[in-house]
């Protein structure tokens, strides 16, 4: 039994390891747990979840953050979804049971909701946006690779769940140089965002606001970390 994470950023994978680990490589964490870092986007993930699965993997989580779209959510906010809205209207379930265990893990200063996630192939940088979405789907959040992941493990027959912790709020527009620094391989270029900011300096507290919600997020995912044992322990059936 083999539990496969995969993460779309660098930022994100430092909440699971501090070892280093190239975009495409499976990283074996423990026995029974291997981490791949897929860039962001579906593509990517899904070209991850393939990997993991010639791996060994049984059984698959999207790790990492998310952007809220409902107003009540807030940075840190933890999102164990029920189900992945995708973009062509199709609904996707999570593993009950499994998702259900790992919310039997969290401390109570956790605040956490089990609804709708939404994969959009493109960051939903405003709040106006957001709130159409919302208004819309009634999904919570929104992430770039879940749905992907969990079009794959429906394919494949093996379970899958999300573990998100949010990071832009939805009344929150996202900086402009985050759009702008996310190069090819989804992935955020360190060199184009100070270019960037170089250009735009009003941008720069916004991006101090993004950073201090990060930390928020980071912080909740960092708490699920340290109990992967137990999340990873089980092999869970798809029936």
């Amino acid at each position: 039994m083999i539990t496969g994470i995969l993460v779309a950023l660098p930022e994100e994978l430092r909440t699971l390891t501090k070892s280093r680990i190239q975009q495409g490589e499976c990283f074996a964490m423990s026995e029974n747990t291997l981490i791949t870092l897929t860039g962001s986007g579906p593509k990517n993930a899904a070209n991850g979840a393939q990997n993991l699965l010639a791996q060994g993997a049984t059984q698959l989580i999207s790790w990492g953050c998310a952007g809220a779209l409902a107003p009540h959510l807030n940075a840190g906010d933890l999102l164990i979804p029920d189900s992945v809205l995708t973009r062509d209207n199709t609904l996707v379930a999570t593993h009950k049971l499994w998702s259900q265990q790992v919310i039997a893990l969290l401390d109570s200063s956790i605040t956490y909701t089990e609804s709708k996630l939404l994969e959009s192939d493109t960051i939903i940088s405003l709040a106006q946006d957001k709130n159409q979405q919302y208004l819309q789907t009634q999904a919570v959040a929104v992430d770039m690779e879940s749905a992907a992941v969990a079009r794959f493990a429906n394919q494949q027959q093996i379970p899958f769940i999300a573990i998100r912790s949010i990071v832009d709020p939805a009344a929150l527009d996202l900086p402009k140089a985050i759009d702008y620094a996310m190069n090819d391989k989804g992935v955020v270029s360190i060199s184009k965002l100070l270019l960037f900011l170089c250009r735009h300096p009003g941008e720069l507290p916004s991006l101090i606001k993004l950073g201090l919600h990060f930390n928020a997020a980071s912080k909740t995912l960092k708490h699920l970390a340290h109990r992967l044992p137990q999340i990873t322990q089980t092999q869970w059936s798809v029936a």
